[in-house]
């Protein structure tokens, strides 16, 4: 049965716009998990392997058939899931209260909104590209003692390149991108090689592009995002972890060989048409966000736990 238009959830498309270009400057995963649009709301993850990076043999004599591709397979299923939460502007906050927030507040009440959103996707995304079940034993490692590298007497180079060989060797690229949590850039950044290596070039402090240059990579970004529960602990998001990883830098679509994507709802996150509530007297900006953070390349990927 066909809903009536006034089932039919009316979109602000100027607020919608500044809520899809949202990114929050401490959140980290979209480096892992880019988003990528998906016109449904389940099926199957489009997973990449050796097959994605294989050498085919294109040539064909004169009438001879065209041999045929695929790009990755389908894999595990998947269903998106939806977040939704309502920013709130108190018509005390207005000049005017007989006219509705103007662009500006009500972009700031999306953002504000989207920065929930965001840290819970965040959450999501450093679960799945830390949890070691989701890695086979050569594509992950736990350091300890002296491996570590807040003891001086590691090799945290030696480490990283070790996991760059092992992707390079399971699909054929190297991977490009480096996550990094705040305890492992802290421990990297000042580990006395690395500082050794900068103290004739710079006086300023190791920063992520300068590790980014060293290591032969093409971005290393750090996670420094902290939640906290519903008793108030604090949650260091992505732990005490670094993930090597493939990552297409603008992808075009699933299609591309990733270490992962957030599959996203075709036009989300979207923002709903504000409306006045009476008894809060506020005006209310509701926010839906449709996405699933999935693992589609997890052999382009490579854990290191516990370096600092």
């Amino acid at each position: 049965m066909s809903m009536s238009a006034s089932q039919v959830r009316v979109i602000d498309p100027v607020l919608t716009e500044i809520a899809q270009g949202y990114r929050h400057s401490e959140h980290i995963g979209h480096t892992l998990f880019p988003r990528v649009s998906v016109p449904v709301s389940g099926g199957q993850v489009l997973e990449f392997g050796k097959e994605s990076f294989k050498l085919y043999q294109a040539r064909r004599a004169p009438g001879a058939a065209t041999k045929r591709i695929r790009f990755g397979h389908l894999g595990k299923s998947f269903a998106l899931v939806q977040d939704s939460l309502e920013g709130q502007i108190p018509r005390e906050y207005l000049r005017d209260a007989a006219h509705a927030p103007g662009i500006d507040l009500g972009g700031r009440a999306i953002n504000n909104t989207l920065r929930a959103l965001s840290l819970t996707l965040e959450y999501e995304q450093a679960q799945l590209a830390t949890d070691t079940n989701n890695y086979d034993g050569d594509h992950k490692v736990a350091l300890s003692g002296s491996d570590q590298w807040s003891d001086g007497a590691s090799d945290p180079t030696q480490a990283i390149n070790v996991g760059k060989e092992s992707v390079r060797t399971s699909v054929g690229i190297n991977p490009n991108t480096l996550a990094l949590s705040s305890q492992a850039f802290n421990a990297l950044k000042n580990h006395p090689t690395i500082i050794e290596r900068f103290k004739y070039t710079s006086r300023e402090s190791v920063t992520p592009d300068m590790l980014a240059a060293l290591l032969d990579l093409e971005q290393v970004v750090v996670g420094k995002a902290v939640a906290f529960d519903d008793e108030g602990n604090d949650i260091d998001i992505w732990g005490n972890n670094a993930i090597l990883a493939y990552v297409p830098s603008s992808p075009s679509g699933m299609e591309d060989p990733s270490f992962g994507y957030t599959y996203t709802m075709d036009g989300h996150p979207l923002v709903e048409k504000p409306y006045y509530e009476n008894n809060a007297k506020s005006w209310i900006f509701p926010v839906t966000y449709e996405r699933i953070p999935v693992l589609t390349g997890i052999l382009s990927g490579y854990l290191i736990q516990n370096p600092a």
